[in-house]
């Protein structure tokens, strides 16, 4: 005989609470009296990695805000071809920038 386990959830989850109530109940009124309970504390450690993120974090809030009048001159210069690439300090910057990832070390998994 199959057994329907989908519409029996509530009446199963009632007899589980009921027979948890009456165990406990008993269990406290056998039970003799503990002495006091240390009392534990909780405590917080921050990984190296939350620490360069909070780190990267500060830097990029002290970094100025985006200039928006510079940004439309730009976008007007490159619409007109008057905006010039120089590739080397292109790719001078490219390296740069990933020289610094580099340094964060994240724990790659």
């Amino acid at each position: 005989m199959a057994i329907d386990i989908k519409h029996n959830t509530a009446t199963n989850t009632q007899m589980r609470t009921a027979r948890d109530t009456q165990s406990a109940t008993q269990s406290t009124t056998t039970a003799a009296p503990k002495s006091a309970a240390p009392v534990k504390t909780d405590s917080v450690s921050i990984t190296s990695q939350a620490q360069q993120l909070q780190s990267a974090q500060t830097k990029m809030a002290s970094l100025p805000e985006v200039d928006q009048k510079k940004v439309a001159e730009i976008k007007q210069a490159i619409s007109e071809g008057r905006y010039k690439v120089d590739p080397e300090k292109l790719a001078a910057n490219i390296a740069s920038f990933e020289a610094e990832l580099g340094g964060l070390s994240f724990d790659r998994e």
